[in-house]
């Protein structure tokens, strides 16, 4: 059976940073071939010019797609899904899926609407990435401008206007895979600390939190977390049901503040190089063990089996490892396993390749 696309779903409040970190995903695709849906609303939109100015081999004009309508889990059968349908037609299909959403309603509705047949077989939720203002959450509020959230909230009259931003909030932490603190350069470290740890003790078990300022995450960190997400619905519950289940629209590109190009300053990844391996079983318990003990966000390579001829990959996501053999070794290949570790800015490399090397 072919393999389905992944799928990234990115939600979070106006003004959170949704599109700053869509740009520079799309600067910085590494040859992926992206298609983004924009779930488009009114006047607000903005993004759509912004994002098809990117002029990347990576991300054509026509690899984007707007939503006509602002609630995309209102229109799932007329809209959304004629959509998707439209995309997964293509005789050059993209190799990820991007669907930016607002963050006025739940992922949670259009994370259910992979389960539909005329897609579920075709594509897969890879994760739900949740960008919030670092700054308004520290300060007490869950954007920037809570007033232009409020504005674009009564736009749309389909969603529900009495349920307060601090529950949609919820909804959004509850339904993430991955929470971006993003605007953290605007944080002293105790604030963004004590930010992340909130976040983890909300979120479900085995969420990353990651900081990030202007939205610049490493797109190996961002894409392919494989989880699956229309499979696992159960875990990731409303908190509140709101009236109207619904998700309209955004538009935020007000992250002017200070532009400095610092990269990717906030992650750093190195090699570590080792000879065969014994035990792949052990070896991808010890590897998890050292991914928990050092909060290491991705770690990919390959390694060595002592008496086997096959290559083994080895592929981890936090702390879930995936492990196979994918092909035997060349006949002048060195038998031998390197593993690139990606995590924040501060990992004790010596540490961590001593702990893998055990």
């Amino acid at each position: 059976m072919a393999q389905k696309i992944p799928a990234t779903v990115v939600t979070g409040f106006l003004g959170a940073g949704k599109t700053t970190l869509i740009r520079h995903m799309l600067q910085n695709a590494q040859g992926k071939r992206i298609a983004l849906i924009i779930n488009e609303f009114g006047d607000l939109g903005v993004d759509g010019d912004i994002l098809k100015g990117c002029g990347d081999e990576t991300c054509t004009e026509d690899d984007i797609m707007e939503l006509s309508n602002g609630c995309i889990c209102c229109t799932v059968a007329d809209d959304f899904i004629p959509t998707m349908e439209k995309l997964l037609a293509r005789e050059n299909k993209p190799d990820h899926i991007v669907i930016e959403t607002s963050g006025l309603a739940l992922p949670q509705p259009l994370v259910r609407a992979f389960n539909w047949p005329e897609i579920s077989t075709k594509v897969t939720v890879d994760g739900v990435v949740t960008v919030v203002d670092g700054k308004a959450v520290t300060e007490g509020r869950f954007a920037h401008n809570v007033a232009a959230v409020d504005a674009q909230r009564k736009l749309d009259e389909n969603l529900d206007h009495e349920t307060p931003l601090s529950e949609l909030f919820e909804d959004q932490i509850a339904c993430a895979d991955m929470i971006v603190v993003n605007k953290s350069d605007l944080l002293n470290d105790i604030e963004s600390e004590t930010l992340v740890s909130n976040l983890k003790s909300e979120s479900r078990k085995g969420v990353q939190v990651i900081k990030a300022s202007m939205g610049a995450l490493p797109v190996d960190v961002l894409l392919g977390q494989g989880i699956g997400a229309e499979g696992d619905l159960d875990a990731r519950h409303e908190v509140h049901h709101h009236d109207h289940d619904h998700d309209d629209d955004h538009h935020d590109d007000d992250d002017h503040h200070h532009h400095h190009d610092h990269d990717h300053d906030e992650f750093e990844s190195f090699v570590v190089e080792l000879g065969e391996i014994a035990d792949p079983t052990a070896f991808a318990q010890q590897v998890a063990d050292v991914i928990r003990t050092h909060d290491i966000l991705r770690l990919k390579g390959f390694a060595a089996v002592q008496g086997k001829p096959m290559r083994l990959t080895l592929q981890a996501v936090g702390p879930r490892v995936d492990t196979y053999f994918d092909r035997p070794f060349g006949a002048n290949e060195t038998r031998s396993t390197r593993l690139v570790v990606i995590g924040q800015a501060g990992l004790k490399q010596s540490e961590i390749t001593a702990a893998l090397s055990a």
